[in-house]
């Protein structure tokens, strides 16, 4: 995968905004399919330039010798024509093939991490690449192979030594069968604990929270025996139904639960391709009252496997999501990708499922 570097988000133009004289809004998609250009301009008849759209009257806009077109008959067009644009791409991420593939974060000391992993949380180290032209490194550890398993990548910046995690990223979630024995292990071992072994506040689950040496939280949850220990990552969000509607729609994720906790003012919900005993969910809070938080330079983003990467981006910016970098193959490794951050300016990375596989072999 690419190197993990801040970026500030952008917000793009909207022509769907603007009102003609007469009419209601327009609704059109201002996507286009081509890739090296994704925001096209809409064509009534004949080609309009975007400065005219932004510049002149309707009445001109669309006066031709002999004939005129009606911007009302035009936009009513448009608004169907861009209503089966979003059911068909929405339809489609349903059935796209989707699973959580890594975490990607940074970590100042690489080698004390990947001790930490091992020795105090059962991780294996699965492979290491060194990118001295780029000055990185990436380390990627988890509990089995990454073509099945949900795994964490490990960055390390040559001279970086410490990173702001900020108040955003909220843990990791590990399932374990024993709390208290991991605990002690971790103890043993000089880890920090942070929260010790006990049923969780409004359950009966037992959990405890550990700090690894960055300062990354990591919730222990005791379960039974599972295929995908390393199960959630949790992220504060300013609008959490904002949050659901646009993962279920533009991710193509499913609702597993809801709860909320008004005695601790938060809710969460739980949002995966799976159930949450034998996949990775990602776990959205809203503490009452907070929409926004920093979230540091620390944490990078979460990848996602997808059949298509150009179909996925353009379901995203249906659904309000920011491409931050246009789908299209990763130079040197030809792996298609693209990004996104969503509404709370969390990013994302999706990756072509066959490309992940051949990158791996």
């Amino acid at each position: 995968m690419e190197r993990i570097i801040p970026m500030a988000s952008s917000i793009r133009p909207s022509l769907s905004s603007l009102r003609f004289s007469g009419c209601s809004r327009l609704g059109m998609s201002l996507y286009s399919s081509n890739s090296s250009r994704r925001l096209s301009l809409l064509h009534l008849g004949s080609s309009v330039s975007q400065l005219q759209f932004f510049g002149l009257k309707t009445s001109k806009l669309f006066r031709e010798e002999g004939s005129s077109v009606s911007v009302c008959a035009a936009g009513n067009m448009a608004q169907a024509s861009n209503a089966t644009t979003i059911e068909n791409s929405l339809e489609w991420v349903k059935k796209d093939k989707r699973r959580m593939l890594h975490v990607v974060y940074r970590v100042g000391d690489l080698d004390r991490t990947i001790k930490f992993y091992t020795e105090c949380l059962g991780m294996k180290l699965l492979r290491k690449r060194d990118m001295p032209e780029e000055k990185y490194t990436n380390a990627f550890l988890g509990y089995g192979p990454e073509d099945s398993h949900f795994v964490i990548e490990l960055t390390y910046n040559y001279g970086i030594d410490k990173y702001d995690i900020g108040t955003g990223f909220g843990h990791f979630g590990i399932a374990v069968e024993d709390v208290t024995k991991t605990v002690d292990l971790i103890k043993a071992k000089g880890g920090t604990i942070t929260r010790e072994p006990g049923p969780v506040k409004g359950g009966k689950t037992v959990i405890a929270f550990i700090e690894d040496p960055d300062g990354y939280k990591f919730e222990l949850l005791e379960r039974g025996p599972t295929p995908e220990p390393l199960c959630q990552v949790m992220l504060r969000v300013g609008d959490l139904d904002r949050s659901i509607e646009f993962y279920e729609k533009a991710f193509g994720m499913e609702l597993l639960r809801k709860r909320d906790n008004p005695e601790y003012k938060y809710t969460i919900a739980m949002m995966g391709y799976g159930p949450e005993d034998t996949n990775t969910v990602l776990e959205l809070t809203y503490n009452y009252g907070v929409t926004e938080y920093e979230k540091g330079n620390a944490y990078g983003q979460i990848a996602i496997g997808t059949d298509d990467v150009y179909k996925t981006a353009e379901a995203i910016e249906l659904c309000g999501g920011v491409i931050t970098r246009e789908p299209g193959p990763l130079p040197g490794i030809d792996t298609k990708i693209t990004a996104c951050l969503d509404p709370d300016g969390w990013k994302s990375v999706f990756v072509d499922n066959i490309d992940f596989l051949k990158e791996l072999e």
